[in-house]
């Protein structure tokens, strides 16, 4: 069965130089306000929103504590500052990770340009507020699976977490399986969800799918870590 949240159907909010579409507010980070009718999470993720900048908007600089946050470019440049990685640049389909670790961060994302960018952010909480913070930052294969966030303890290539973030850049004609309970939300493209139509900006609620992508297509899928 496929539940599906269409983007294009909520309201869209915003606050400093970004406008967003908030399609995940799990009642853990909603600190009491109206959730309208964004989703709930899975396992440790608990938000996600669709967000175009402004011409040069930004954020503006702020701390988080208790929150690893990811961010996937789709569209345009954003330059990143804080208290990791100052002046880091990115562009479409690259992604940042910052994770909290014990003593948190500070960052402001800024759009340098004279047109909107495009990027979505997710928010998964950490399963140990320990440890110093940390950042990376990936380069989405295209026609391929990207692990940008979970894993093992024993391996070093993203943080190790429970609650894993998968990001597939798949061709036209291509297809995915998805063998497990997922959320799954297509950034970009079209294709068919099992037996159903989907497209860009559709977020997917799944115990398995199988995907075929109609034309180029980008998937966040969020999953629980397969443990031995």
């Amino acid at each position: 069965m496929v539940e599906i949240l269409q983007r294009d159907k909520l309201a869209r909010g915003g606050f400093e130089g970004v406008r967003e579409y908030r399609l995940v507010v799990d009642d853990r980070v909603a600190n009491g306000r109206k959730r309208d009718e964004s989703w709930q999470g899975l396992g440790n993720f608990v938000y996600l929103a669709d967000a175009r900048f402004l011409p040069q908007g930004e954020t503006g600089l702020h701390s988080h504590r208790g929150i690893d946050v990811i961010s996937v470019m789709l569209d345009g440049r954003l330059t990143h500052e804080g208290s990791m990685q100052q002046g880091q640049s990115l562009a479409a389909y690259d992604v940042q990770v910052q994770r909290a670790g014990g003593e948190g961060f500070s960052h402001n994302e800024v759009n340098p340009d004279d047109s909107e960018n495009r990027m979505i952010q997710l928010w998964v909480l950490p399963e140990r507020n320990e440890g110093a913070a940390g950042y990376q930052c990936f380069q989405l294969t295209r026609g391929g699976v990207t692990r940008v966030y979970g894993g093992l303890r024993e391996q070093d290539t993203v943080f190790p977490a429970g609650t894993c973030i998968d990001i597939a850049r798949l061709n036209g004609g291509q297809s995915l399986d998805v063998d497990k309970a997922a959320m799954i939300y297509i950034c970009t493209g079209r294709g068919f969800a099992d037996e159903g139509s989907a497209g860009e900006g559709d977020l997917l609620r799944v115990d398995q799918l199988t995907f075929d992508a109609t034309e180029d297509t980008c998937l966040i899928i969020i999953h629980q870590l397969d443990r031995p």
